[in-house]
C-alpha cells in the first residue's frame, strides 16, 4: 500500500536544512510526498521510486545557488506541480533544476523552472514523460546560459507542451525514438538541435524569435511535421537546417520570416538515400532554400514557395542543386501559363543565377543586394548575358496556384 506523507508548511517560510531530504530518505518505496505551499531547501537526491507533488500553488524548491537542485537517480519517480529555482552556475558540472540519470518511466510535469543554469538534464533516460513545464535560464548572455532541456543517450521519451523562454538550446544528442510535440520556444539560440539522433518524431511545435528553429546534424530516419518556425533572429537566422542527414521527412511545416528558410548541407549524406521535403509553406524569407556543399537526391515536392527574396541559393561552386527532384511546387515568380487549366504550368519553372551570383559567392557584396546597381546588372545580364548564368533548378510541373 502506498504511504502518503504530507509536509505541513502553511506557516513556515523556509524549512530547516535537509528536512525534505530527510523525508525522502525516510519514505518507503512508492511513497507520495504531498507538499503544501512554502519554500523547501534543494540539493535533493532521489534514489528510490517515489512521487513529490505540490498540492497547492507556491511550492518552491530552492537550490540556494549551489549545484543541481534535484538529482533523480531512480526509475519510477514523479515530480509534479512545483517551482524549482536558483541552481548553481557551473557549466562543467551541468548545474540544473532537475538532473535525471540512468532511469526509466519517470514523469516531470507542471514544473516552473527559473533562475537555473540548465533546466532539465536527461542522461540515459528511457520511456519517460516531460510535459507542461515552463523553463527559463539565468539572466545572463545567451551563450552563457545552459540548455533548457537536454536529452543525452535518452530514448523513447515523450517531450510535450513545454515552453523554453530565454534559455539556450533544447538538444537531442545520441537519442532515438523520442516524440517531441506541442512545445514552444522563444528568445533562445537553437530552439531544437539534434545530433547523432534517429527515428525521432517532431510535430506541432512552435518556435519564434530564436537564432535557429530546428537543426538536424548527423542524423537519420526522423519526421518533422506540422511545426511553425518564424522570425529567426539575425542576418543568418535559420528556420530548419539539414546537415549530413538522410531519410528525413519534412512535411506540412510553416517556415516564415527567416533569413534562411531551409538550409541544406550535404544532405542526404548516405549514398542512394533521399530526404522528402513535401507540403511545406516556405514564405517571406530572405532565402527559401539555401544549399551548401553537394546535396543531391532531395525530393522537394508540393511546397508553397512565396514571397521570398530568393527562391534558391547555392553558395558552393560546383554543387549540383539541379540534381534534386523538384516537382509540383508553387513558385510565386513562375512566369509561365496554364492554358489547359489543369493547375500545372505549361512550361517548366527554371531558375538561373545571373549577376546576383556575385553576392552568393562573396558575402561582402551582399551589402549591395537589392540596390539599383545589382538590379540593373541582373536586368542587363538577362537581356544580354556577359557571363554564363548558373542553372539552379527545374520544376517540370510547377503549380500555378498555392496549395491550401
Amino acid at each position: 500500500m502506498i504511504r502518503i506523507l504530507c509536509l505541513l508548511t502553511a506557516f513556515i517560510t523556509f524549512l530547516n536544512a535537509n528536512a525534505l531530504q530527510k523525508a525522502i530518505d525516510g519514505a518507503e518505496v512508492g511513497s507520495i510526498l504531498k507538499l503544501k505551499a512554502g519554500v523547501y531547501r534543494g540539493s535533493l537526491v532521489i534514489d528510490k521510486p517515489l512521487s513529490i507533488i505540490g498540492v497547492e500553488d507556491g511550492v518552491i524548491i530552492d537550490g540556494e545557488g549551489n549545484g543541481t537542485v534535484i538529482k533523480v537517480q531512480s526509475s519510477y519517480v514523479t515530480l509534479k506541480n512545483l517551482t524549482i529555482q536558483n541552481s548553481g552556475d557551473r557549466h562543467d558540472k551541468l548545474d540544473a533544476a532537475i538532473a535525471i540519470s540512468d532511469a526509466s518511466q519517470c514523469e516531470i510535469s507542471d514544473i516552473k523552472i527559473r533562475d537555473t543554469l540548465f533546466g532539465i538534464d536527461m542522461s540515459n533516460v528511457r520511456k519517460s514523460i516531460v510535459k507542461n513545464n515552463t523553463i527559463t535560464s539565468k539572466d545572463v548572455d545567451l551563450g552563457l546560459r545552459g540548455d533548457g532541456l537536454r536529452l543525452w543517450y535518452s530514448n523513447e521519451n515523450l517531450i510535450k507542451n513545454n515552453s523554453l523562454i530565454r534559455s539556450r538550446d533544447m538538444v537531442v544528442w545520441y537519442s532515438h525514438g523520442n516524440i517531441i510535440e506541442d512545445n514552444y520556444a522563444e528568445h533562445c539560440r537553437y530552439s531544437l538541435h539534434f545530433m547523432y539522433a534517429g527515428k525521432n518524431y517532431i510535430r506541432n511545435n512552435k518556435y519564434q524569435f530564436n537564432s535557429v528553429g530546428i537543426f538536424f546534424m548527423y542524423s537519420k530516419d526522423s519526421v518533422a511535421t506540422g511545426n511553425v518556425i518564424r522570425s529567426s533572429l539575425g542576418a543568418t537566422g535559420m528556420g530548419i537546417g539539414l546537415k549530413d542527414v538522410s531519410n528525413f521527412t519534412l512535411k506540412n511545416n510553416t517556415v516564415i520570416y527567416n533569413a534562411q528558410g531551409l538550409y541544406i548541407d550535404r544532405s542526404p549524406f548516405e549514398p542512394d538515400e533521399h530526404n522528402w521535403i513535401e507540403d511545406n509553406n516556405i514564405l517571406y524569407n530572405a532565402e527559401a532554400l539555401h544549399f551548401h556543399s553537394i546535396s543531391e537526391n532531395n525530393i522537394i515536392k508540393n511546397n508553397n514557395i512565396q514571397g521570398n527574396i530568393e527562391d534558391i541559393v547555392n553558395d558552393s561552386r560546383g554543387s549540383k542543386t539541379d540534381d534534386n527532384d523538384f516537382e509540383e511546387n508553387y513558385w510565386d515568380n513562375y512566369e509561365g501559363f496554364d492554358k489547359d487549366n489543369n493547375g500545372i504550368g505549361d512550361t517548366p519553372h527554371r531558375v538561373y543565377k545571373y549577376a546576383d551570383q556575385l553576392w552568393t559567392y562573396n558575402p561582402n557584396v551582399k551589402f549591395f543586394y537589392g540596390s539599383p546597381v545589382i538590379s540593373m546588372l541582373n536586368f542587363l545580364a538577362k537581356l544580354a548575358p556577359f557571363s554564363e548564368p548558373v542553372f539552379l533548378l527545374e520544376d517540370a510541373k510547377p503549380k500555378v496556384e498555392m496549395r491550401k
